[in-house]
């Protein structure tokens, strides 16, 4: 595998987010070390991600803290009003003096509950107003991390595929009227077994569908029909002899004998 398909198979964004495993982990860490472009990747999603967290973070009002802070001296203010209490009555007995001080202390608590409820319910209206942005934030993270985890199944599998010595690899190269298309062809040499990672492909129209075929002896030979759900996983035929292989548009469900004006690409053993 090489770097562009590292960076790209999402294990950068999942070992980010916490999703990647022990090993993953330490194989990242391994490569940054040692390769300054994985480096760099992994440096400007993390920038991504972080840019994406600020964006979603919620500022509370200018004037807030004035309001709490008007509501406490509105309640000083009343009590520093309150009639102050003439030196010729009798000082207060223990039992009044305990209940004179819990007064005191019931106001203190009532000036700070009012300014935490004002924060509660500052808090609360914002929560409420941006509560659907966050799901829609959150819900696309989701589907994004698993893309990440799909891509990254395809590309342990084919990973497996590209180091198993008995596979045959066979890249297709776009033709003529296609010439950015590519494919890949896998050949078991000892099981005849034939996969096809052909996710570069333009997507099939409605109603059609992309076929294989084996060139064995200068004569065409359907190798199966192409899904994604197929792609690099499940073997589409068992080719016991080819000279080259082809893809093209045919039909849903295939041909019988290829339609060369819809040939896509095409390669040589």
């Amino acid at each position: 595998m090489n770097t562009k398909e590292y960076i790209s198979s999402g294990i950068i964004e999942s070992y980010i987010l916490g999703f990647a495993s022990p090993e993953e982990a330490g194989i990242l860490e391994c490569v940054m070390k040692n390769n300054a472009e994985v480096k760099a990747a992994f440096e400007e999603a993390q920038k991504t991600l972080e840019d994406l967290a600020t964006a979603q973070a919620v500022t509370p009002p200018n004037d807030l803290k004035s309001k709490i802070w008007n509501k406490i001296k509105q309640e000083q203010t009343v009590e520093d009003t309150q009639p102050v209490v003439s030196t010729d009555i009798p000082a207060a007995k223990p039992q009044e003096e305990i209940r004179i001080q819990g007064n005191n202390n019931w106001k203190v608590y009532a000036i700070a509950a009012s300014a935490l409820f004002l924060v509660s319910v500052a808090g609360n209206l914002f929560w409420m107003n941006d509560q659907s942005k966050t799901k829609a934030t959150i819900a696309k993270l989701q589907t994004e991390q698993q893309s990440q985890n799909i891509a990254y199944q395809k590309m342990e599998q084919k990973w497996k595929m590209m180091s198993n010595p008995d596979m045959k690899m066979v890249m297709l190269k776009g033709v003529e009227k296609h010439p950015d298309t590519k494919a890949m062809v896998f050949w078991d040499k000892n099981s005849k077994e034939v996969y096809l990672n052909a996710e570069e492909l333009p997507k099939a129209p409605e109603g059609m569908q992309y076929q294989l075929w084996a060139i064995a002896d200068g004569k065409p030979v359907s190798a199966g029909m192409y899904t994604e759900e197929k792609d690099s996983k499940i073997v589409l035929a068992h080719i016991p002899n080819a000279q080259a292989f082809a893809i093209t548009l045919e039909k849903q469900g295939g041909s019988e004998v290829p339609t060369m004006e819809n040939m896509f690409v095409m390669g040589t053993i």
